[in-house]
């Protein structure tokens, strides 16, 4: 559950997330997960923010979520949630320096709820299911007055076999006076140009509102891997609230900024939990620094000198010639391919203290070069695929990525792991023939970790970090080039 505040003007509250399925059949689909935002009246001088809380919630379900509900049964599952969801937002408010404001205020908010809705259909509509009605996940909006300001019906569907998706797609948003204009969109929706790339770009939305029930897939899409990368690339805020089902592989929440992450990831509880932060109302982005790193760091001047094509050497700096022994990465590592997120990846092991290494796909070449301060037993790659990607979902996806392996052998290269003991300071790139490129960094134990810098230099994507404080998971740079889907 989510909340803001802004002390002694009102509240916002976002509900958010999925339904159970007997719900949609009588509209009554109850929000499986909540967002709320609480602002504060700003001091002269302060610097603008506002505070979120993001409660990834375990609702309440249907025993037997196939079979139909009568509308009292609907109404009790709904009850059963929104008790939940109510206990919540007390507990948000408590932990706000405005609490006796926001308490003052109570009622007056902002929220967004996920549901089923019906829209009935003619059978002169080529479109039109048999039995008469289209079926949609939506997300409706309302202001602090209860005025409807927004609908959004989910566009891209991940085994919904309820729901339709609907003709044209829902370019939602809605403006509040304590952070602007906020936009929606609902899970899968994240991997698509539509909504979720066309109402950033158009429509200059600076926050979004995302309820999802994101299945976790290691080593690429973790949902708060995902959530975070997606803040990064577009410098927007994501406040995002999952379902809090572990034996689905359901969990992973946060509020996300460019710059930061509060997040909660959690497979063993079987409970919700409650997570709040301030959040600038006009957050920084990373991307567009690319050029900020003197030339004089030794670790970009490497970078820079390997994307000249300039052999790199060990000489010191005052030395006009290099040995040809001194070249950077004169044994190359041998190449081999491995199954990840049920791609056929071609990867090349990490091998040594330092190096550079490259592997390609394709159109696209994958760079890492990289210092170790030691030395691990465990096995890293470097990978890449280049191609359309077709289990749960077809799109086409452009990828490199430094990954932990499962074991020792090369067989187990992008297996989900979670736990990792290696240090890297790295740059990885790629000759991308994409714009929308995703930074996924994640480190041991399911913590999310931001790159010192981001950006393009000479016609390629790279992310550069040094002085991981755990060990490296996953390191990745995930283009969609969404006209090839």
């Amino acid at each position: 559950m989510r909340r803001i505040f802004f002390p002694k003007r009102f509240t916002v509250c976002i509900m958010s997330g999925a339904r159970t399925a007997h719900a949609l059949v009588f509209l009554l689909g109850c929000s499986a997960l909540a967002l709320g935002v609480c602002s504060a009246s700003l001091e002269h001088g302060e610097a603008e923010y506002y505070v979120a809380a993001v409660y990834e919630h375990r609702s309440v379900l249907s025993p037997n979520p196939l079979e139909l509900s009568s509308r009292q049964q609907a109404l009790e599952l709904m009850k059963q949630n929104l008790d939940v969801y109510e206990q919540q937002v007390m507990a948000a408010a408590q932990k706000v320096l405005q609490r006796l404001s926001c308490m003052a205020i109570k009622g007056k908010m902002f929220l967004v709820a996920n549901l089923g809705t019906k829209q009935p259909c003619l059978g002169s509509d080529p479109g039109c299911p048999q039995d008469g009605r289209y079926q949609f996940n939506t997300n409706v909006a309302f202001s602090d007055n209860g005025t409807l300001v927004g609908r959004y019906r989910k566009h891209n569907l991940y085994f919904e076999e309820a729901f339709d998706s609907p003709a044209d797609v829902d370019l939602t948003t809605f403006d509040t006076p304590f952070a602007g204009k906020f936009g929606m969109f609902t899970c899968f929706d994240i991997l698509f140009f539509d909504p979720a790339v066309r109402l950033l770009r158009d429509f200059e939305v600076k926050h979004i509102a995302y309820p999802t029930a994101w299945m976790n897939q290691l080593p690429l899409l973790a949902a708060i891997e995902i959530q975070k990368a997606f803040a990064t690339a577009f410098g927007v805020t994501v406040l995002a609230a999952n379902i809090h089902h572990p034996t689905l592989g359901m969990t992973g929440s946060g509020i996300h900024t460019p710059l930061k992450s509060f997040w909660y990831h959690n497979m063993d509880d079987p409970e919700g939990h409650l997570i709040i932060a301030r959040v600038a109302t006009n957050p920084q982005g990373l991307v567009g620094t690319e050029n900020t790193t003197s030339e004089m760091d030794p670790s970009h001047r490497k970078f820079l000198k390997v994307l000249s094509g300039d052999p790199y050497c060990e000489k010191d700096a005052q030395e006009v010639r290099c040995d040809e022994a001194a070249k950077w990465n004169l044994n190359a590592p041998p190449t081999f391919h491995s199954e990840m997120m049920y791609d056929n990846f071609t990867l090349v092991p990490v091998w040594g203290k330092e190096g550079h290494l490259q592997v390609c796909s394709n159109s696209l070449c994958c760079h890492l070069l990289f210092e170790r301060p030691a030395l691990s037993k465990e096995l890293y790659a470097l990978g890449v695929f280049d191609g359309l990607h077709t289990v749960h979902g077809t799109y086409y996806v452009q990828a490199c990525a430094l990954v932990k392996c499962g074991g020792a052998g090369f067989e187990t290269c992008g297996q989900e792991i979670s736990e990792a003991e290696g240090l890297f300071d790295f740059h990885l790139w790629g000759n991308f023939s994409t714009l929308y490129v995703f930074p996924l960094f994640l480190t041991s134990g399911m913590t999310l970790d931001t790159p010192d810098q981001l950006g393009w230099e000479s016609d390629h994507y790279f992310l550069r970090k040094r002085g991981l404080s755990s060990g490296l998971v996953t390191a990745a740079l995930y283009g969609r080039l969404y006209e090839r889907n």
